[in-house]
């Protein structure tokens, strides 16, 4: 007998053929001698449209906490169908919202951002865990929690997948399984590449980073709960069959990977190539970039501009690196000369979501430094990372202040 948490996505009940299909398929599970948790999104497009309407009607006026009220609609409205469904089916079905005593989702007083309340939270799931030897399907509404006064709040966009991963590592359950509008992770989005290819795996890591450039799948956040000891794939709500193979999420969440500052331990050189309408010149950023690796030079950061070309290498190659690109210069009608720049720092700043999760990371991180009269050579980000590019006497400083901030 398996334990499972079936997390439902809003396009997978869309609308009541795909509820019942829903049902049906949690049913199967049931019959077949296995424990059934369901949680539940708002149905389709249910909470962009309370948005809409409330922005309409109320505006900025609305407060917090009156919008979290109104957007718990959705799910508390779903629970409801969901659970009556199951029962319809002739399994005995309950649904559980934060007003009901059952409640697992306990959280700070955020109402619209709330952070799970783990060890309240881990105690309250024992009541779902009564259900269950009860012979009971709870339905547990997503996106949801209950703050420290009773009062409805919300865990943000892609909640109902931390809804469920929590409640996978609350009652040790066998798997964890997120039913979505898609077979699995794709190798790349199938409504634009023909060929994408359904992923029979993806690690913990590859997931979480897909998810932060775009990928709607999964919602990143839910990762950070995913026990090691819990299985967990992500399947199609089409196949109507909780048993499908699609997707197997491997590996645990890596706590280590927290965030950190690091100073790289070599003085790089900075080498600028500068000619006219450069970045519309193509095949241009390749000649450069080949160049250097065809003769073993590693390039730590690189950038375009219209009339430009950056690239950091290390300072023992930076003699060579000039003198191959300046071959590349004197031979291509749109440069016309490159500089070198030595004694560079580099200083490397990421984390699991930070940059997504903190608005204005860049400005905390960049401000300390222009206190301090330290110059930024070069910046550049992406979702989990930070990479600047300061003068080397300056380097040591700056990754103590970087420390200060993100610590």
């Amino acid at each position: 007998m398996d334990l499972i948490v079936a997390k439902f996505g809003g396009t997978s009940v869309g609308n009541g053929s795909r509820i019942k299909k829903a049902a049906q398929s949690v049913v199967n599970e049931y019959m077949k001698g296995n424990k059934i948790v369901v949680v539940v999104s708002a149905i389709n497009k249910t909470t962009d449209d309370l948005i809409q309407v409330t922005d309409e009607s109320i505006g900025d006026s609305v407060s917090p906490q009156q919008m979290a009220e109104i957007l718990s609609m959705g799910e508390m409205t779903s629970t409801r169908v969901m659970a009556s469904t199951i029962e319809s089916l002739g399994v005995k079905s309950t649904f559980i919202d934060p007003y009901n005593d059952a409640w697992p989702i306990i959280t700070d007083n955020n109402p619209l951002d709330a952070n799970i309340n783990f060890k309240a939270s881990e105690y309250q799931s024992k009541k779902i865990a009564q259900l269950l030897e009860q012979g009971v399907i709870p339905v547990v509404c997503g996106f949801l929690g209950r703050g420290p006064n009773n009062q409805i709040t919300t865990i943000g966009r892609g909640g109902s997948d931390v809804t469920a991963f929590f409640l996978g590592h609350a009652l040790k359950a066998d798997e964890v399984v997120i039913v979505t509008d898609v077979d699995g992770v794709m190798s790349s989005d199938p409504r634009k590449i023909e060929e994408a290819e359904k992923l029979d795996k993806i690690s913990v890591e590859e997931m979480r980073d897909i998810a932060l450039h775009g990928a709607q799948v999964l919602h990143p956040n839910a990762l950070k709960y995913k026990d090691p000891m819990i299985s967990a794939k992500i399947i199609s709500f089409e196949k109507g069959n909780l048993s499908d193979k699609g997707t197997e999420i491997i590996g645990p969440f890596q706590e280590d990977i927290s965030k950190s500052a690091v100073l790289y331990p070599e003085e790089l050189s900075i080498i600028a190539v500068v000619g006219e309408q450069m970045i519309e010149t193509k095949g241009l950023l390749a000649q450069l970039t080949n160049i250097l690796a065809e003769n073993n030079i590693n390039i730590y950061g690189i950038s375009a501009a219209s009339n430009s070309i950056t690239a950091f290498v290390s300072k023992r190659k930076s003699e060579k690196a000039h003198h191959l690109l300046h071959r590349l210069v004197v031979n291509n009608d749109k440069l016309s000369s490159l500089s070198i720049g030595n004694d560079i720092a580099m200083i490397g700043v990421s984390g699991p979501e930070f940059n997504v999760e903190t608005p204005g990371i860049i400005s905390d991180i960049t401000r300390p430094l222009h206190k301090n009269h330290i110059n930024i050579v070069e910046i550049s980000s992406s979702q989990t990372a930070i990479i600047l590019f300061v003068e080397w006497k300056d380097g040591k400083k700056t990754l103590e202040l970087i420390k200060e901030v993100i610590d």
